[in-house]
């Protein structure tokens, strides 16, 4: 195995023991469940064990289903007092205009005589702890070292205004005066350079494209870590070191891009609801752009319900009648044009229960949210140069921007998902008219996937830049996907990647799982408590019986569609 070339810059570790732990940061299940925030003694100014203890709150919060009596810590996972250290870091993919954050936790009881590593990537856009309850919760209390990248995307977003972003240890700072996650190429007071810029949006990298160098560079990391940590075994090297990668959403898409690179650095790969670009599937921009625009009139046809109550609304009539004046559904009134909605997304692969479970994706503006951070990512856009003139801002009530306040950018780092809306930071952009004020600058988003332009090539070209090949001949890989997936169907991504992987002769376990959709942390709602179970158990057993087959050659998993129950019964 070709040694370690990774330059790490920004190097810190920290402790964490008693009431400040590696997995809830000294919160436990009971603090987890808490719904506020923990606070911060000092708005402005918070501690760096209260940003990381926020962090951990909201990357919880984001991804598991905390709910009493849902069967978190009780049936399945782990939220296990950990003691142990952090060690952090960035690093920079070559090329790369930015850096992207590392983080490597080693328990105190790591198992010197299993010497494995959980590698792991967070899903959507969030920061670096964002999969701390799918690796951190399976591989911590096994004794694992677990290494986490927030894949060149996080929430280390920008003050255009103040000229200030956030430090390695997630503390705002000035630009200049500090070493940042995120600095833009774009000076503050230019015209152009207003607001917040995101970096999963304006690093100008496309992030996406080097998903699986990310993987890697992160279990480089872990080995790096581990020879701090414990110099009585060190050297750790990939060839006495194991080393499973898993991850869900983007996170089960960055490990099977992980999956492709040469070498036999890595041993086995559990990816759940991965968002993967493989032959015969769609691009996520491509389904994403298209929900953003029928999705909204399409779930006003009754053959859908039951459905949220966000899904059934009068902007959803609006936009009805914005796709008929534009030509894109037929008919002769509002009710046709609701039947012909439904049937184009049907016609391009959606099923009634992706439509379903994506019900609450539309009812949050996800797919907006989504497409304008992804168009500008894929077109390697800056600030200012997005060519459907979106930006960020903290908003006033009217929704028009103004400058954020020190409180409010000392959130950013611990509250944000990556992609905003969220954390006090909102979308921009120049509305067009009532009954549907966003529906011009969806149209020229979905204009860059379906038209022609120098803005809708560049787009395309780099969407064709995350295009997945096969996993490395021999490397054992499960795949877990919820079958009602509304965010990221597994028709459009997980079914061809697995076809894909099998026609070019590798051995890829796929499990399908009844009743499971996309967010275990939205069976908080009673409406889909009701009708959906979680995802999670299905990745942490698939983990378990990789981990089986590589002790003691188990056999993998069968292919398997899984039946299961709704937690409110039949369906």
């Amino acid at each position: 195995m070709a040694a370690i070339t990774t330059a790490f810059s920004a190097e810190l570790e920290t402790f964490h023991h008693d009431d400040d732990d590696l997995l809830t940061a000294g919160l436990g299940l009971d603090g987890l469940r808490v719904m506020a925030p923990p606070a911060f003694a000092d708005a402005a100014r918070p501690t760096l064990s209260e940003l990381r203890r926020r962090a951990i709150w909201s990357n919880w919060r984001g991804i598991a289903d905390l709910v009493p009596g849902g069967g978190y810590g009780d049936l399945y996972g782990s939220t296990a007092d950990v003691p142990g250290r952090e060690f952090s870091a960035f690093a920079r993919i070559d090329g790369a205009r930015q850096p992207h954050r590392l983080l490597v936790q080693v328990p105190d009881d790591f198992d010197t005589g299993k010497r494995c590593v959980v590698v792991t990537a967070s899903s959507g856009s969030r920061g670096i702890y964002g999969a701390i309850a799918v690796a951190g919760a399976w591989g911590l209390p096994k004794g694992c070292a677990v290494a986490y990248t927030d894949k060149g995307a996080g929430t280390d977003y920008f003050d255009l205004d103040a000229g200030k972003g956030i430090a390695a240890d997630g503390t705002v700072a000035t630009a200049g005066e500090a070493a940042l996650a995120f600095a833009p190429d774009a000076p503050a007071g230019e015209a152009t350079a207003r607001g917040v810029a995101v970096k999963h949006a304006h690093s100008q990298d496309n992030p996406e494209a080097d998903w699986g160098l990310h993987v890697r560079q992160a279990a480089e990391f872990a080995l790096h870590a581990l020879d701090k940590a414990r110099p009585g075994e060190a050297p750790f090297t990939f060839d006495n070191t194991r080393i499973i990668a898993v991850g869900i959403s983007n996170g089960g898409g960055a490990v099977l891009r992980a999956a492709e690179l040469e070498g036999d650095w890595l041993d086995a790969v559990v990816a759940g609801e991965p968002n993967i670009d493989a032959e015969g599937g769609r691009s996520l921009y491509d389904y994403t752009t298209e929900a953003a625009l029928l999705m909204p009139c399409a779930l006003l046809d009754q053959t859908l319900a039951p459905l949220p109550a966000a899904a059934g609304s009068a902007a959803s009539l609006g936009r009805c009648s914005r796709l008929r004046m534009a030509g894109l559904v037929e008919g002769d009134d509002a009710a046709a044009w609701v039947v012909d909605a439904h049937r184009r997304l049907n016609a391009s692969g959606w099923s009634d229960e992706a439509l379903k479970a994506g019900a609450l994706s539309s009812g949050f503006d996800l797919w907006r949210a989504i497409a304008v951070t992804y168009a500008s990512a894929y077109g390697r856009y800056g600030v200012g140069q997005h060519p459907c003139g979106f930006g960020f801002a903290v908003l006033n009530e009217p929704f028009s921007p103004r400058a954020s306040s020190d409180a409010e950018r000392a959130t950013w780092w611990a509250d944000g998902s990556g992609i905003p809306p969220g954390a006090g930071v909102g979308i921009v952009e120049m509305p067009t008219a009532v009954p549907d004020p966003t529906f011009g600058g969806l149209q020229c988003l979905r204009a860059l996937w379906t038209g022609e332009g120098d803005a809708a090539h560049r787009v395309r070209a780099g969407v064709a830049e995350v295009r997945a090949a096969p996993p490395r001949a021999g490397l054992p890989v499960v795949v877990v996907h919820g079958t009602d997936d509304g965010l990221v169907p597994m028709a459009f991504s997980s079914q061809p990647y697995v076809a894909m992987a099998k026609a070019a002769g590798r051995d890829v376990r796929f499990w399908q799982v009844r009743n499971a959709q996309h967010f275990d942390a939205f069976l908080g709602l009673p409406d889909y408590a009701a009708r959906y179970l979680p995802l999670l158990p299905y990745v942490y057993e698939a983990l378990d019986r990789v981990e089986a087959h590589l002790d003691n050659g188990a056999p993998l998993p069968a292919d398997a569609v899984i039946e299961t129950t709704p937690r409110g019964g039949s369906r």
